[in-house]
């Protein structure tokens, strides 16, 4: 039986839950994924476990998310933990720490993935993802430890991260790229498989008819509320209205369409079955658009060991 964590906001400081009970999934087929990551991988995730049980899988989450974290922050509070088991630092995953997490049983996969700014920056990767892949697989000799490859920010993001110690990308696309790259330059290292959700935001980012385009009526000098700008397609957050009436912006996490294409990534790369067969659809996606994202998840991870 699964139970998972339904999404907190955006900004806030993730803690871990552990999404199943192991004496309710007794199903000698349920596969069991441990997320190390942050809030992308929870956009990523956040409608799996629909997708998963519309595909007739049974699924048990666990998660070790802190808001805004990088491998390098994961592996020092793994680090404090080793130090001294009862420093508060090495425990922020809700009073564990991630021995304690990962020791909660048999995983299957566990995950890892790079902090969104940092993605398309090579050098923040070392040593930190080689050090939690030992420690994983130190604890969990079965797992299969994989990278969730994040996707770029929304092609009018104020900023694009950083590529190198002191530049960052220009634009959308650089910042895919160079994300792209330092993805798979350290998995062909550490010999792990991607999951390549950030190439299925790129695809559909890219293409002419399905990607976002910025509305260039919208009024944003002075907007009114509560009228927002047109944002068809998007499949980052985006404009919304606070609650101190403000027209805030988040180009960086996933929209609803976004974390739906990520969950579709997911199920196609763990279970290695197409998505186009998945019938449930979020109630804020389109159909049309379902139908395409569907596809484009199926196309790039069928391409993505090319």
């Amino acid at each position: 039986m699964l139970l998972y964590l339904k999404k907190t906001a955006w900004a806030c400081v993730l803690s871990l839950v552990v999404c199943a009970s192991y004496a309710q999934s007794a199903a000698t087929d349920t596969l069991h994924l441990f997320l190390i990551g942050n809030s992308f991988s929870q956009n990523a995730t956040r409608y799996l476990p629909q997708i998963v049980a519309d595909g007739g899988h049974a699924l048990v989450i666990g998660r070790a998310e802190l808001g805004g974290s990088p491998l390098k922050r994961h592996w020092e509070h793994a680090e404090a933990a080793e130090a001294d088991s009862l420093d508060p630092k090495g425990r922020p995953y809700n009073g564990k720490s991630l021995r304690m997490l990962l020791s909660n049983g048999k995983w299957d996969i566990v995950t890892i993935q790079q902090y969104s700014m940092h993605s398309a920056a090579p050098s923040t990767y070392d040593p930190y993802a080689r050090k939690l892949f030992d420690y994983i697989k130190a604890l969990q000799p079965q797992a299969e430890v994989v990278f969730h490859q994040t996707w770029a920010y929304r092609t009018d993001a104020d900023g694009f991260g950083q590529i190198d110690d002191d530049k960052t990308a220009q634009n959308e696309k650089e910042m895919w790229e160079k994300s792209r790259a330092a993805y798979r330059a350290k998995a062909k290292e550490l010999g792990i498989r991607v999951i390549p959700v950030g190439d299925a935001f790129w695809k559909v980012d890219s293409d002419s008819k399905w990607g976002y385009r910025k509305d260039s009526n919208f009024n944003f000098a002075n907007p009114q509320q509560p009228a927002l700008p047109d944002q068809t397609h998007s499949l980052h957050a985006g404009y919304r209205w606070t609650n101190d009436n403000k027209l805030g912006f988040d180009s960086h996490h996933a929209s609803e369409a976004g974390c739906y294409l990520g969950g579709l990534v997911w199920y196609a790369f763990l279970f290695n079955e197409s998505p186009t067969r998945v019938s449930f659809v979020p109630e804020k996606v389109s159909p049309d658009f379902a139908e395409h994202l569907k596809e484009v998840a199926e196309e790039t991870v069928a391409r993505s060991g090319k």
